[in-house]
């Protein structure tokens, strides 16, 4: 999994919107366009995870949000301007979605550095869970017992990866667990946005932000002259963050969410044969039933929703 700098900039149709009748292929091109949006967030993951054997890591985060921001300016232009007014009763959702940000994206990379991307990205697949439990607990949303359950056997998911109390459970399964519940901090917040705020605006706020934090940060690390191909290489992994995003809005808009959304699992596939071709990683027993777990409890919960949908 990618730290979503450019996961905010989604858009979705006004509720008052209709969404287009399904036609026929459309389940099968979402999930074709969402199983290569986890494609291109977990290769920005490789990516980084590989440069910074040779680069420090605040040093690539600052290379690559450089490259991040030009993405997200060429994006703003296309979409008419970017404008960095935020209003009023915006501005503490912001500040809690900054911090969400920043802080998920300094220990998910730190994190990515030492565990094993497979085992990393199978914690970060109990994000959704996380995410419909906080929305119930401070949105009141409704979640019934089924749900719950769901919940609480994703996170059971969570701690037979992690292993508490063995020897493979160290302060990095710690630093992993942090990295998920602060991007649910920030998707969370984002919740609170109105309308009067756009996409762009929150996406490049989050981008400086962390570029500047990777800078400062990196003052104290050291920074090393970077080859050509490591700067090639960052340029790719934003790329990739890119097609990452541009395919996750449009698989959100093709096809039933129920059908789609499942196809969100295929980066622990991806992050596992990555790990194995790249790093020479390969998750044991307890790492692939601790993932299933995770896996089926978020795909239950999606077809849960479909299934409540449809009675309202």
């Amino acid at each position: 999994m990618s730290t979503p700098l450019m996961s905010p900039l989604r858009r979705t149709r006004p509720a008052s919107i209709r969404p287009e009748p399904l036609q026929p292929g459309d389940n099968l091109r979402g999930a074709g366009l969402m199983t290569l949006s986890m494609m291109g967030f977990t290769c920005n993951d490789a990516i980084i995870k590989f440069v910074v054997q040779d680069i420090p890591l605040y040093q690539a985060i600052t290379l690559r949000g450089v490259f991040v921001l030009l993405a997200l300016m060429v994006l703003a232009q296309r979409a008419g301007g970017l404008r960095l007014r935020i209003p009023a009763p915006a501005r503490a959702p912001m500040v809690l979605r900054l911090v969400g940000e920043i802080g998920s994206t300094l220990l998910f990379l730190n994190a990515l550095q030492r565990m094993a991307i497979g085992d990393l990205t199978a914690v970060m697949q109990s994000l959704p869970l996380v995410v419909m439990l906080g929305a119930a607990l401070f949105f009141k949303e409704t979640l019934g017992w089924r749900r719950i359950l769901a919940v609480g056997v994703g996170m059971l998911g969570v701690l037979i990866i992690l292993r508490p109390g063995s020897g493979t459970f160290g302060i990095w399964s710690l630093v992993a667990l942090g990295a998920m519940l602060l991007v649910a901090v920030r998707d969370l917040s984002t919740r609170q946005f109105g309308r009067d705020i756009s996409s762009n605006t929150i996406a490049f706020y989050g981008a400086v932000l962390v570029t500047l934090t990777g800078f400062v940060l990196s003052l104290g690390q050291g920074w090393v002259m970077p080859q050509l191909w490591h700067l090639a290489l960052l340029a790719l992994g934003s790329a990739f963050l890119t097609v990452g995003y541009l395919c996750a809005v449009a698989a959100m808009r093709v096809g039933e969410i129920a059908a789609v959304s499942p196809f969100r699992y295929t980066s622990l596939l991806m992050a596992i044969f990555l790990g194995l071709v790249i790093f020479g990683d390969w998750p044991d027993l307890w790492t692939w039933v601790g993932s299933a777990l995770v896996v089926g409890a978020g795909i239950y919960t999606i077809w849960r929703e479909a299934q409540l949908g449809r009675r309202r």
